[in-house]
């Protein structure tokens, strides 16, 4: 499996812009500019992409986990808040905080921490960062 993104850029660092488009389309021309990064610009920037790359592997993960276990979740929320520092090495991804709110149908406590620890450890993106970014978790059920 392969999958692709585009990012055109013109002009310099600070008042240049770019557009990012992917595979599928649903990204498509979407702009992302040094505001839209580092200010409050309208547009994306690659962290928020990021974030939502993390939110979405993480609550899939923990689906595939909860049915491991014979649970069908009913609805799983997840928000990644992603904190992007200037470190000496530059700027950097430091941590990842994810908060997952889940109803579960019949999922006891400890089995739902399982999953969500298995889902955190085990997606992609976690697997992505391991090692050089902290990965925290909130998780629980309503």
């Amino acid at each position: 499996m392969e999958r692709t993104a585009n990012a055109v850029w013109n002009g310099g660092l600070k008042d240049g812009k770019g557009v990012i488009s992917t595979q599928s389309g649903v990204l498509k021309d979407t702009q992302y500019s040094f505001s839209t990064r580092f200010e409050n610009g309208i547009g994306t920037n690659p962290e928020e992409l990021i974030a939502a790359a993390h939110a979405g592997c993480f609550t899939m993960a923990l689906s595939a986990q909860l049915g491991q276990a014979n649970l069908k979740p009913e609805s799983l929320e997840t928000n990644a808040d992603l904190k992007f520092e200037k470190t000496d090495a530059g700027f950097t991804i430091t941590a990842i905080h994810l908060t997952t709110r889940a109803k579960v149908p019949g999922a006891s406590e400890s089995t739902f921490e399982t999953a969500a620890q298995n889902a955190k450890a085990g997606c992609p993106i976690s697997r992505l960062f391991k090692g050089n970014t902290e990965i925290t978790l909130d998780a629980k059920l309503v």
